[in-house]
């Protein structure tokens, strides 16, 4: 556990707890006719790294496209980092820009730019830095990510799958955020690839202090990385626990979940990491 998920706990367990990092009540999603969520509530702690986990069209990535603003709900209240995203306006929605980072499905990068040009996009948006330091800033982020610096000149067609996902992660902390949204980061990776990304968000995580939202189906990344883990059915979240608890859970989605083949898998190898 990192030094401020220790410290969130300690200060839960005192009961004074900080202001949380993400906070949804009774968020109601709508395509016309369609119901996404119905008074859906969330709350993410400061400090800990929370996984979000559902059926398909669950709703996963419309909750994670309305926290960052690029949806409106059509009901209830959305705030991040202390700030209403419905309400938030053109500034306040400018600086939430900065203080998060977003790993997008699929990487998102813009193809016809170099990895040093993609990690420094939102330097040259939100900043007025020298372009020589915007530059040294991205190399450093390159680097943070477990990347190379033959690397900075190459075009993202030229790189592994691998090696995108840890650009959009470089990228995605070139602000030095707070909170850290990531979409299906090790989704196409093979095992290893895939275990060694794991690794290398923990270890960003427990270093710089941030908070994560993951969004992801892999049941090795919720067992290695995850604090908590919250579950989106029945248009709703309905638990938000430990995984040791989630196990125990009566509710049919939770328990085909963790406790399929899949899930059994994932729990036995956790406990042969940890032993």
């Amino acid at each position: 556990m990192s030094a401020v998920q220790t410290a969130a706990a300690r200060l839960s367990e005192d009961g004074a707890a900080a202001e949380p990092a993400i906070e949804v009540s009774g968020l109601v999603s709508r395509f016309g006719s369609h119901l996404v969520h119905d008074r859906l509530d969330l709350t993410v702690r400061k400090g800990e790294i929370l996984g979000l986990v559902g059926g398909s069209g669950a709703g996963k990535s419309v909750l994670l496209n309305t926290l960052i603003g690029l949806r409106e709900p059509d009901a209830g209240q959305v705030k991040v980092l202390g700030i209403d995203v419905g309400r938030a306006g053109e500034r306040e929605q400018r600086e939430l820009e900065a203080r998060w980072g977003v790993l997008f499905q699929g990487g998102a990068l813009f193809s016809a730019l170099n990895v040093r040009d993609n990690v420094s996009a939102p330097l040259r948006e939100h900043t007025r830095l020298p372009r020589r330091q915007v530059e040294a800033l991205a190399e450093l982020k390159i680097a943070l990510a477990g990347l190379g610096p033959e690397v900075a000149g190459m075009k993202p067609a030229e790189l592994s799958g691998g090696m995108r996902k840890r650009v959009s992660l470089a990228r995605a902390l070139a602000l030095d955020p707070e909170l850290l949204f990531l979409d299906e980061p090790t989704a196409g990776l093979d095992p290893i690839g895939a275990q060694s990304f794991d690794r290398l968000i923990g270890e960003l995580s427990s270093a710089l202090g941030l908070t994560v939202l993951l969004i992801t189906h892999d049941l090795d990344s919720l067992y290695a990385l995850c604090d908590r883990v919250a579950v989106i059915a029945d248009h709703k979240i309905v638990a938000a626990a430990p995984l040791a608890e989630l196990e125990r859970s009566e509710h049919p989605w939770i328990k085909a979940y963790f406790l399929g083949p899949r899930g059994r898998a994932a729990q036995a190898g956790h406990a042969l990491g940890a032993a």
